[in-house]
């Protein structure tokens, strides 16, 4: 089976990832430019049975910018690592950036395209002014 590793930036939370990974989601609202501090936030949706700590649980800390949806990062250098709702348990978002190696990986589709940066980079992948259509 096909694991990827993964975590935060001073190495103190670390994570395995099971199972083919969906292609990556960019999502342009402000929130999540807010959160990762870039143009956009680049997520892959993970189902939570197939997601492991493998250290550093302790420094896990959260943020609730929205109700019933956490932000999870590490408390120690502030690395945002997933996001996951609270009437959705059985997936989280996983923040793309933080693992290990990436390769194989591309870009599915863009959301809230409406609200992206003036100076952010322009590509030819799926976008939407909005959430993603169901």
């Amino acid at each position: 089976m096909d694991v990827r590793q993964g975590g935060c930036l001073c190495g103190a939370v670390r994570y395995a990832v099971e199972g083919p990974l969906a292609p990556v989601q960019l999502c342009h609202c402000h929130q999540c430019r807010k959160a990762q501090g870039s143009a956009f936030g680049a997520n892959i949706p993970v189902a939570t049975a197939n997601f492991r700590l493998t250290e550093g649980e302790d420094a896990l800390r959260e943020f609730r910018a929205s109700p019933g949806k956490r932000r999870v990062f590490c408390g120690a250098c502030g690395s945002p690592l997933f996001s996951q709702r609270d009437d959705a348990p059985e997936a989280l978002r996983l923040r793309v950036g933080t693992l290990d190696n990436d390769s194989g990986l591309s870009v599915g589709f863009q959301i809230h395209v409406g609200s992206r940066a003036s100076w952010a980079p322009r590509d030819d992948s799926p976008a939407f002014p909005g959430p993603a259509p169901d």
